[in-house]
Formats: C-alpha cells, sequence, structure tokens
C-alpha cells in the first residue's frame, strides 16, 4: 500500500480535489466492548445497512457529526479539564468570555473570572455569550461601552436590513476575513449567524461507526444502604456494543475552503492553508493517541487511511501534526500595524449572566400587574 503526503499547499492547488477523505480504524484499549453516544429514551442507534447481494449490516451509529465535531474541538485544549488552549496552537485566535470575581458576593468587578471560550461553546464565535446585549469588548484589561456583537457587523460590512439581513454578495469577503480575524476555528466547523442570514457550513466534517454491531445487555444497581434518597436500590439496564469494525471518517471539503477567497478578496493563500493545517492537526491529536470518547469508550487507533475512490493510501497520524507553529505565524491573523490581541476578550456582569432563569409560567409582573 502506498504512503499519502498531506501537503495543504498542494491540495488548495489541485482544483481538480474536492474532497479529501481520511478513514481511521479503531480499537477499545481493554475488551471487545464500547459505549456508543446515546440518549435518554432512545439509547444507541443500530440500523441494518445495505450490502451487496440483497444483504444487510448492523451498524451502531458510536458518535454523529455534531458529536464528532466536540471532541475535535476538545482536544484543541490543554487538557479535558481546563480551558487552556493547547501550546500548539498558541497565537491563533479566539475568544474569552470573562466575569466578576465571585457570586453572589463580588469580590473584583471587571473581566477576571474565565467563563467560556469560542472553543469550547457550541456555537462558537455566534455563541450568545460574545454577541448578546450585554457582552462587552474588554480593552487593556477593562471593559467598554462597545456591545462585542456590533463589532462583528461593523467587521462584516452589511446593510442593516433588520431581521431581513443578509449578506450582499460582496459582503461574503468582509464576512470570512472577520470570523478568521476573531475565531478561525468557527469556519472550520461552521457557524450560523441567524439574524444576519449567515450560515456557513462546516469544511471538516466527521462522523463515527461500528459495522457488524452487536448489543451487549448488562445491568447495574444502585444501593442505598441509609435509605436517603427516594430511589431505594434500583436496578437498571445498561447497554454496550460490540463490532467487527469501529471506524472513524473524516471528510475535508477543498472546494469550500477555496471559495473562501479569491485573488486579493477574502483569505489570501497562507491563512486558507492555514485552515488546512488547523483541521490536520485536530484529527491528528484525536487519533494518534487514545482517546477517551466516553467514560465506556476508550479507543486506539489501528490504521488511518487515504481514500481516494477505489484506492487506499497509508497515512502517519503523527505527520498530520504538521509544523502547525509556523502556519499560525504565517495566518497573519491581524493586518500589520493592527493592536488588537490574538485573543479577544468579553465581560458579562456576574449579576447579568447568573440570573436565574425565569421558569415556565412564572410571572414577575406583580399583583398590581391589572391596575392600569
Amino acid at each position: 500500500m502506498s504512503t499519502t503526503t498531506l501537503d495543504p499547499t498542494a491540495l488548495l492547488k489541485d482544483a481538480k480535489r474536492h474532497r479529501l477523505v481520511l478513514e481511521a480504524t479503531l480499537t477499545p484499549v481493554s475488551g471487545d466492548r464500547f459505549q456508543p453516544a446515546g440518549f435518554p429514551e432512545i439509547g444507541h442507534v443500530i440500523y441494518k445497512a445495505p450490502r451487496p447481494d440483497n444483504k444487510t449490516e448492523e451498524v451502531c451509529v458510536v458518535d454523529s457529526a455534531a458529536s464528532m465535531a466536540n471532541h475535535l474541538e476538545a482536544v484543541m485544549h490543554d487538557s479535558m479539564q481546563t480551558l487552556s488552549v493547547h501550546p500548539d496552537l498558541d497565537g491563533m485566535p479566539y475568544l474569552e468570555c470573562r466575569t466578576d470575581e465571585g457570586w453572589p458576593t463580588i469580590k473584583k468587578v471587571g473581566p477576571h473570572r474565565l467563563v467560556v471560550t469560542s472553543l469550547s461553546e457550541g456555537h462558537r464565535l455566534a455563541s450568545s455569550y460574545f454577541t448578546d446585549d450585554r457582552a462587552f469588548l474588554v480593552e487593556n484589561g477593562a471593559a467598554t461601552k462597545t456591545n462585542f456583537g456590533t463589532v462583528l457587523r461593523e467587521g462584516f460590512g452589511m446593510p442593516d436590513l433588520g431581521k431581513r439581513s443578509h449578506p450582499q454578495p460582496g459582503d461574503w469577503w468582509n464576512v470570512f476575513k472577520t470570523i478568521f480575524a476573531y475565531d478561525p476555528n468557527s469556519l472550520v466547523h461552521g457557524i450560523l449567524f441567524p439574524a444576519l442570514g449567515i450560515k456557513i457550513p462546516r469544511i471538516l466534517t466527521a462522523h463515527h461507526e461500528a459495522f457488524g454491531a452487536g448489543r451487549v445487555e448488562t445491568s447495574g444497581v444502585k444501593f442505598d444502604k441509609l435509605g436517603k434518597t427516594t430511589s431505594g436500590q434500583p436496578i437498571f439496564t445498561r447497554d454496550e456494543e460490540t463490532a467487527r469494525e469501529l471506524r472513524a471518517t473524516f471528510v475535508l471539503d477543498l472546494a469550500q475552503l477555496r471559495s473562501y477567497g479569491r485573488g486579493t478578496d477574502g483569505l489570501t493563500a497562507a491563512q486558507k492553508e492555514f485552515l488546512l493545517h488547523l483541521a490536520f492537526w485536530k484529527i491528528g491529536r484525536l487519533v494518534s493517541e487514545p482517546y477517551r470518547y466516553r467514560s465506556g469508550c476508550d479507543l486506539e487507533l489501528s490504521t488511518l487511511q487515504e481514500i481516494q475512490g477505489n484506492q487506499q493510501s497509508e497515512a502517519d497520524p503523527t505527520a498530520l501534526n504538521g509544523n502547525i507553529a509556523a502556519a499560525i505565524k504565517g495566518a497573519e491573523f491581524r493586518p500589520k500595524g493592527d493592536s488588537r490581541p490574538v485573543v479577544t476578550q468579553v465581560y458579562w456582569a456576574a449579576a447579568d449572566l447568573f440570573k436565574a432563569a425565569k421558569e415556565e409560567g412564572d410571572d414577575d409582573s406583580g399583583d398590581d400587574a391589572s391596575a392600569s
């Protein structure tokens, strides 16, 4: 079997390459059982997939595209218990949401305590933590009166059409450049600004299946020796699976990535190459070492291949990491002379951030609501 060379520069220059597909076969670190993603009252998803000669095969969904995106973003952090970014990604832009120190007794007012980042939030740069009217830009360590959502809209350069706002054809270049400047990861996994009519699909889509799957039904019991709970000692069922093969598939949309820039408009060649370097780095980090997708799903890599039609080429997972530091340095996230920090901070007042949500049916209008 031949060995593939994954060169972002060459891949983006080859206009005939529209997709890049990588397949990773995985095995449980211990034993042969694993725990797929599941939900209450739904459980694990197993379906019959058609095969040649009118046969079918049991296939289990281990992780959906959305779940795999979460895993790929989790490896960007230094550890599973922190929001600190991995040292390899030092210099890459992202956003932090910070609030007052202490709650409900405020010890320090201002952007001190880290709450979330655009790398940990499911909606990324479009999260309400960054776009809400109560999210204010931080400059020189202090909160300003400038709403960060306004900063984004100004960067997009779109006309304000109220609820009908959407980018005009020439606005997309500013949209791509502005998102890239503040959070390039959002262009890798896709982003949606519903109120602005902006929807950018993923350029990296991954999914994870188990082929020849079989359900393993086990059980557990909860002991309450002191009788302090209402559950007693219930016995519950627990589903695990076995399979002939576990396979994670990563699809990179090269055609879409090229569309982020053309000539002097939109992203430069180096910036598009950085996005591909970042996607490779994330895949490499996910598969190069054993990774625990869930408490009962600890998997390690067996093989990694590039798939082109009926051809397969072996890929080196460590080579995916490439020289991410050089790619970051060459990406020029800020124009020359721009003094904005690479990591953008926004501030939410703790009283707004931690205020209890109003439950359905609550009426806080008071006894005199009808006296008007």
